[in-house]
């Protein structure tokens, strides 16, 4: 970053990045003190990865929350930027106050940012969630993002115990609507119902909404498997089953590896030899992030059945490239499709979304494709002639006999 070079992909982010860099508004320093000098508010934005039993680690936070209290030159207000457990804020303020001289506030500022669009989300945001008891404090704060809520969206100001579990709590609620949403799809293939029809049906009703409706395989990523693990094992730790979250746990593994019974069903059993297209490794749309994302963890089942793997993303193969080196990665959607089997898609990519179907059917052995992500309606499968099986809808042209 110190070179100018963005460790992450998001659209947009290589303007404002460079942008900034040239008018001397942003630059990255590896030495803390330098990093601090001047500051009147301090984000400690750090990992906070899970524990063998789901629990937050917060050594990288506490571990710089030492080593603030001995730099401190002048009142400051900390702000744990990160996604942490409740009670965080008090563990950050012992560290530091244990060598600090000057006063100080540590406030809970939890972050929604979504990837892929995290740049949008800071500056428009819904709201912004303050958990802070400090009236000094809150003046800071108010002051800081004034000019992000012009537009009206509140600046919500709780406690810092409600603040933390406010973040764990929205994740989890969507987690739990991905989840449901996936439940009611594996219904619809048993009763003969359609699962997009019903999105549409419950989205509409403004107590639901619209958005996280869609099934898949699964949700990924850093943030939904992480915070809900968190979450679960804070209620354990307080004596509390969260059956619900546990539910949730359970159903999102099984569903990432949906599709993967019924495209060994279509092989007879055997995928010895087959070669698989997959398109899309991401675990979303719009970011190179593949933590927790499905695609890697059906790429490692295919490879332990015998098959063979062709790939395209627009942006993640680099990452698996690291984790998964025995596939062919390529150039382009097309080329992965060049003599393969069948395809599986994992990511919804808009360039998914509208592909040369006669194209795909040239390239394909048989014009089979089993998609996690919906991307098609089961029409235009059918018109062009595809073997089609997707997330809560009839399958497309099955065939009665499995290929051999």
């Amino acid at each position: 970053m110190q070179k100018g070079e963005i460790p992450i992909y998001e659209p947009g982010l290589d303007v404002l990045f460079d942008r900034n860099i040239a008018e001397d508004r942003l630059k990255f320093t590896t030495n803390i003190v330098e990093g601090i000098e001047g500051a009147e508010v301090i984000f400690l934005a750090l990992p906070t990865p899970p524990d063998e039993d789901g629990s937050a680690d917060l050594k990288y936070i506490l571990g710089v929350a030492n080593d603030l209290g001995p730099i401190l030159k002048d009142y400051a207000v900390i702000v744990d930027k990160s996604t942490v457990p409740v009670g965080t804020a008090e563990k950050v303020r012992a560290a530091i106050a244990k060598n600090a001289t000057v006063d100080f506030d540590v406030v809970s500022n939890p972050e929604f940012l979504r990837e892929g669009v995290a740049v949008e989300d800071f500056m428009k945001p819904d709201r912004v969630v303050v958990g802070t008891t400090s009236d000094r404090a809150k003046k800071v704060m108010e002051r800081l993002y004034a000019p992000l809520v012009r537009q009206g969206n509140p600046v919500i100001f709780m406690d810092e115990r409600s603040a933390e579990m406010t973040k764990y709590a929205a994740n989890s609620f969507l987690a739990l609507k991905i989840t449901f949403m996936n439940e009611i799809a594996n219904l619809c293939e048993r009763v003969g119902a359609n699962v997009d029809d019903i999105r549409r049906g419950i989205g509409t009703d403004s107590r639901i909404g619209k958005r996280f409706l869609f099934a898949g395989i699964g949700y990924g990523g850093s943030c939904f498997p992480k915070d809900v693990q968190a979450l679960a094992k804070t209620s354990i730790d307080y004596g509390y089953d969260f059956r619900t979250l546990k539910s949730v746990m359970a159903v999102n593994a099984d569903q990432k590896k949906k599709l993967l019974p019924i495209v060994e069903d279509y092989f007879q059993g055997s995928l010895a030899g087959k070669t698989i297209a997959v398109w899309g490794l991401a675990f979303k749309p719009y970011t190179d992030d593949i933590r927790e994302a499905p695609a890697l963890e059906n790429i490692e089942a295919l490879l332990a059945a015998g098959a063979k793997v062709t790939a395209y993303d627009p942006e993640a193969m680099e990452n698996v490239k690291k984790q998964i080196p025995d596939i062919t990665y390529c150039h382009t959607a097309y080329a992965a499709l060049d003599d393969a089997d069948a395809l599986m898609i994992f990511t919804e990519w808009p360039q998914f979304r509208t592909p040369d179907f006669a194209k795909m059917g040239k390239l394909l052995k048989e014009k089979v494709v089993f998609d996690g992500r919906n991307l098609y309606e089961l029409n235009t499968m059918k018109e062009h002639g595809f073997t089609y099986y997707s997330i809560g809808r009839e399958a497309v042209n099955p065939v009665e006999e499995p290929v051999a």
